[in-house]
């Protein structure tokens, strides 16, 4: 008897390649010994949708999705609905994939598909933000809403390139968010520009920016907060310093994060998964230790 997986795919995410990829992607699946039901999304929240129902009616053993990492934020957020999980497969369609670097996932959506049928199942961590899931990265401030407000014409055109212009056009309106932060036994109290709680190597298309000892399944997340510069020069040691992954600086707090709360007297917009998570003024974040397992690619 064939085992069941539930293929679901972004036909818009990317520059639409799933679709070049598709009948190649479904025969991989079967010749897995896999019966596979196949949906395709047709808007935001259909990848949860879609798992919660199947999942309800039948029991699948891989959910695979294909898109980028805003579907696969809403495929884990189906599946954590549930106590049987079922172990996810990621088919990288995105603009950036910051997720797919994590799991060596090669670019080519034949292999990565062949990696799903052979790869290692591997346990890791995901968090919440006030009770909503995300799967590596919530953060504010500077350049984190060119992730969502860049149109998707541009992404597909000039891929991560669209978000560094939409990002630059952003740099005259720097803005500070006083915060109080509460982590484990430290409170800190500080005017930010930026911050970042992430369980990735990768982040808007640039890698080591959460440190160069990242793992993914420790029990705890990176936590990256910029302090507000005072001029130019500093703003420019800043961006020097979390490019090269170097977190011990007078600029930047840098926390290791099980559970952390954030502070402040205004509306914070917050990114989760490179799409828009909502405006607050007070956010609880939370790492949730080994909570899905996913199929990643082996040395």
């Amino acid at each position: 008897m064939k085992n069941k997986l539930l293929f679901i795919y972004n036909p818009m995410a990317g520059k639409s390649k799933i679709k070049n990829w598709l009948s190649s992607i479904i025969e991989c699946f079967g010749k897995g010994n896999y019966e596979v039901v196949i949906y395709a999304t047709k808007g935001k929240k259909d990848a949860k949708n879609i798992v919660v129902d199947c999942l309800k009616r039948e029991s699948y053993e891989l959910v695979v999705c294909s898109g980028g990492d805003g579907t696969l934020n809403e495929v884990i957020s189906g599946i954590m609905e549930f106590d049987k999980r079922p172990v996810i497969g990621y088919l990288p369609s995105g603009t950036t994939n910051d997720f797919a670097y994590n799991l060596k996932l090669p670019k080519s959506l034949p292999k990565a598909a062949n990696v799903i049928l052979h790869g290692e199942i591997f346990p890791f961590d995901i968090g919440t933000i006030n009770g909503e899931y995300f799967t590596y990265t919530a953060a504010f401030g500077l350049f984190t809403d060119a992730s969502y407000e860049t149109p998707q014409a541009y992404k597909n055109t000039l891929g991560r390139t669209a978000y560094i212009l939409e990002g630059i056009k952003r740099l005259p309106n720097w803005k500070a968010y006083n915060m109080e932060i509460r982590c484990g036994d430290r409170v800190i109290k500080d005017n930010f520009i930026y911050g970042m709680v992430a369980n990735s190597v990768s982040v808007g298309g640039f890698r080591g920016i959460a440190g160069k000892d990242v793992l993914l399944d420790d029990g705890q997340f990176e936590g990256i907060f910029v302090k507000m510069p005072q001029n130019v020069i500093e703003f420019q040691a800043v961006i020097n310093d979390l490019l090269k992954g170097n977190l011990n600086s007078d600029h930047i707090y840098f926390l290791p994060v099980k559970e952390i709360t954030l502070i402040c007297e205004e509306n914070v917009p917050w990114s989760v998964d490179g799409e828009y998570g909502g405006e607050h003024n007070t956010v609880e974040i939370v790492n949730l230790h080994k909570a899905v397992s996913i199929v990643r690619g082996v040395d």
